[in-house]
């Protein structure tokens, strides 16, 4: 009885998911554009010279389409590839476990955007709509 209760809103529970960790993702993109929060890039021209400007472009754009479950599957194919192309280059290089390399967040954004790509958006998502769901 409580695993079919359970099962019944698991996709409301896909779409939350799906929802904080776009959010999660754009606010690295945010960081990176617009120094906020807490960053200090934009007003550097960092995000305009630096090798990072074209992750935190994927960030923002592919960060706002997943939160609001738009193209979702197609944004996040490429969210989780700049995820596992960010881990290789960017930790894996610093030592071979991810929680001493800083890696463990770019491993799992990159699974959890793998899984929105085989699992779409969930019925809270602009694709719904779209679909007429």
């Amino acid at each position: 009885m409580i695993s079919a209760r359970l099962d019944s809103n698991a996709p409301t529970v896909l779409s939350v998911l799906r929802i904080v960790s776009g959010l999660l993702f754009l606010a690295h993109g945010t960081q990176k554009f617009l120094g906020f929060p807490g960053g200090d890039y934009a007003s550097t021209g960092w995000a305009f010279t630096h090798p990072g400007a074209y992750a935190g472009l994927i960030e923002l754009v592919a960060g706002a389409l997943i939160a609001l479950g738009l193209f979702t599957r197609p944004a996040a194919f490429v969210a989780s590839g700049t995820m596992a192309f960010a881990y290789f280059i960017g930790h894996a290089s610093q030592g071979f476990w991810p929680v001493n390399n800083g890696g463990d967040a770019a491993i799992l954004y990159c699974f959890a955007f793998l899984y929105f790509v085989f699992a779409g958006a969930g019925p809270i998502s602009l694709d719904a709509q779209r679909e007429g769901n």
